[in-house]
């Protein structure tokens, strides 16, 4: 694959009084799968047209190897993108879909019949679209994105309607695509999934970005030095630690939180309080609690927790 960049740089856009894109700017690597997240709102679906020029910025540039999309030759070999996975004629068998783009861009039957196989289609190919599940039109989607071998991808929420087997092989797909030297950018609200196929991190709240770092760095931040405490005597841990100095919270029926002490330190200090415990470990942030204290100022639509009703 080629040394194909997405670049996007001080992208602003209002639609009416509302301001969409703030400056947006970040950039997409080839050889990496590059997560973009934020809340609802935050400017990650109209970001993902300007690059594809479905729509315009009123500032700032989108390019994909130093051009403009719309500057493209053979657009579909240069950029692979699965923005709705319902945009498809339901009349239309799978296979058929995939040869009326081919043939649109030149392409044959043999890549036809190469991407329907990679998806895992290949049994289903020759039933109409229309009666898909999401999940199979999402993977209907990505063979389309994938019909001329482009070095970039952009997949919006390809998790989507999948089933457990398809959320893993999805996982390992977006992470095979990376290693083939392909620049891949997904926009997705499952950080579960985002933690176990991404390098990369783009981080947009309000119309523009927030973070901009490796997941492992973020959950790393995240993960700050507490240590969790596995014990059968909660409350007796946190009383013990916190008159050692330290912050402890209960996190669970067997768990404390703890800052403020090292690991070493806990161990002896419990030790010495003869309080019994089974496991002592540096805390690990997950990427959705990392994502959550990012963002937290940044969504625009929040609802009141729901309150248990006692009847």
């Amino acid at each position: 694959m080629s040394n194909t960049t997405i670049e996007v740089a001080g992208l602003r856009k209002r639609f009416g009084q509302t301001v969409a894109l703030d400056g947006m700017t970040f950039t997409v690597n080839p050889g990496k799968v590059t997560a973009f997240v934020g809340p609802n709102g935050a400017g990650k679906s109209t970001t993902m047209r300007v690059i594809l020029g479905l729509d315009a910025a009123e500032a700032g540039h989108a390019l994909i190897g130093g051009r403009p999309y719309r500057s493209l030759r053979h657009p579909l070999t240069r950029v692979g993108a699965l923005l709705d996975a319902g945009a498809l004629q339901p009349s239309r068998t799978a296979r058929n879909h995939l040869l009326w783009l081919a043939h649109s861009h030149g392409l044959g039957a043999g890549r036809v019949d190469e991407v329907i196989a990679e998806v895992g289609l290949a049994k289903a190919s020759r039933r109409k679209a229309g009666g898909y599940s999401l999940g199979m039109r999402q993977r209907l989607g990505i063979a389309a994105a994938l019909l001329g071998d482009p070095p970039v991808l952009m997949l919006d929420e390809p998790f989507n309607g999948m089933d457990p087997e398809g959320i893993v092989w999805m996982r390992g797909f977006l992470r095979a695509l990376a290693a083939q030297g392909r620049a891949v950018l997904v926009s997705s609200h499952l950080m579960s999934e985002l933690q176990e196929s991404a390098g990369h991190l783009v981080v947009v709240g309000r119309g523009k970005v927030i973070a901009d770092t490796s997941v492992a760095d973020l959950i790393a931040s995240a993960s700050g030095d507490r240590v969790t405490v596995r014990t059968s005597a909660r409350w007796d841990a946190m009383t013990t630690l916190t008159n050692a100095g330290a912050t402890a919270s209960a996190t669970g029926d067997d768990t404390v939180t703890v800052s403020g002490l090292p690991a070493e330190r806990i161990v002896a200090v419990l030790g010495q309080g003869n309080v019994p415990f089974s496991e002592v470990s540096a805390h690990q942030a997950t990427l959705e609690e990392a994502y959550m204290n990012l963002t937290r100022d940044a969504v625009e639509y929040r609802a009141e927790p729901a309150t248990e009703i006692v009847r």
